[in-house]
């Protein structure tokens, strides 16, 4: 449970460090994903979901 409070922490850290040091980065970060439609977004997001699990996957084998 611990690890997934400090993973949830780090998540909201990294976003809030996105937000408050470039807010109009996240402005055309967003009209980007906009632009990209319904399946780039879920592409997209498959591949990160790839390469977080194959992240995770690599720090727990080490």
């Amino acid at each position: 449970m611990a690890e997934l409070l400090t993973g949830l922490g780090l998540v909201l850290v990294i976003e809030g460090l996105a937000l408050a040091l470039a807010p109009s980065r996240i402005e055309q970060a967003l009209e980007f994903l906009r632009a990209l439609g319904p399946s780039g977004r879920r592409t997209l997001g498959l591949i990160a979901l790839a390469a977080g699990t194959a992240l995770l996957w690599a720090l727990r084998a080490a």
